[in-house]
């Protein structure tokens, strides 16, 4: 998709980019009252090339989140409804046999676009859960032996509900580690909440978000260029130490059985890069590690029984190594 006309004329300059990404904010805002850290980290996986992990109780406009950024971003979206009974084919598409030619032909499923909301996608067998693993990890649908690239970019927004859990099917630790990030949605504050509702009352249609005011502010050319400058953003060895040092730290501590893998310091030092660019340097300090590593380490860990009886969280245990870890001067 090409970029808008307002963009065109600053492919691959990453200062326009940079610009265009922190404009975002102020353009989702006009539809989503209060997200700013879940805004951040959908473009932080955006630029990394990962995926997201969304939770929040119902109501907290997660999905109004991801399509305000579609829009915003210039990139196509598409929702599916994760149920008991949707079928893999059903999200990656299938052959469907064609009478005038006599021969079978791909039907695109939903996964085929830019950003793909998963709802509620705890709530599907794994085996349709499954159906995903290929796509997030190699962008590509196989059917029928045939690999079927997927667009660029792409990414996965999912949601789960974090209080309801009758006929859901928990996430397998497998497909939780291809989660670039694992972002929590709260629910707003007193003040944010009055904003909804005055919008809403002066007939704000979270439907319509052209009639809100969302206007593209960016576009693919915008992200290439973003993603060349954060790959080019530097990392000192002691930095890099100290991002091992932080997740060695995790498959120590008394209170996890499960600590962050190789594959999780790679995300931390991925998203401390992207977060570094954002806010305009090209090297990575201490504080971007401490800023990104709980949304990108909260889900690479596993507490122990009798820490979650005694209501340890994943976030305090990785709160307290970030405390202990000695920091790089």
């Amino acid at each position: 998709m090409a970029p808008t006309t307002d963009n065109a004329g600053y492919a691959g300059d990453p200062g326009r980019a940079r610009a265009s990404l922190e404009a975002l904010r102020a353009e989702i805002a006009k539809a989503v009252v209060g997200q700013d850290p879940a805004v951040t980290g959908l473009v932080v996986a955006l630029l990394c090339r990962g995926h997201v992990l969304l939770e929040g109780v119902p109501g907290v406009a997660k999905t109004l989140l991801v399509r305000t950024l579609a829009s915003a971003l210039e990139l196509d979206t598409k929702r599916v409804q994760f149920t008991p009974d949707l079928m893999p084919s059903d999200v990656t598409g299938s052959l469907v046999y064609d009478t005038r030619t006599a021969a079978f032909s791909f039907q695109p499923g939903p996964v085929f676009t830019n950003l793909l909301l998963a709802d509620e996608i705890n709530r599907t067998p794994p085996k349709t859960q499954s159906s995903l693993l290929e796509a997030m990890e190699e962008r590509q649908v196989t059917v029928d032996g045939t690999p079927r690239p997927l667009p660029e970019p792409f990414l996965v927004a999912a949601t789960q509900n974090p209080v309801e859990y009758e006929g859901t099917y928990p996430l397998p630790e497998a497909q939780l580690d291809r989660f670039l990030l694992k972002l929590t949605i709260p629910l707003p504050s007193r003040q944010d909440e009055i904003d909804v509702l005055t919008r809403h009352a002066e007939g704000f249609n979270p439907r319509d978000l052209h009639a809100a005011g969302v206007r593209p502010v960016a576009g693919p050319a915008d992200l290439e260029a973003a993603r060349a400058a954060v790959a080019k953003t530097s990392v000192s060895p002691e930095i890099t130490a100290y991002v091992v040092d932080i997740c060695r730290a995790t498959r120590e501590s008394p209170s996890l059985t499960l600590g962050v893998s190789p594959r999780g310091a790679t995300a931390l030092l991925s998203t401390s890069r992207a977060w570094a660019w954002l806010t305009g340097r090209d090297y990575v300090i201490p504080d971007d590690v401490k800023a990104l590593a709980l949304p990108t380490l909260r889900h690479r860990v596993q507490l122990r029984p009798e820490a979650e009886m005694e209501g340890v969280t994943a976030d305090a245990v990785i709160n307290a190594i970030l405390a202990h870890v000695p920091v790089p001067r």
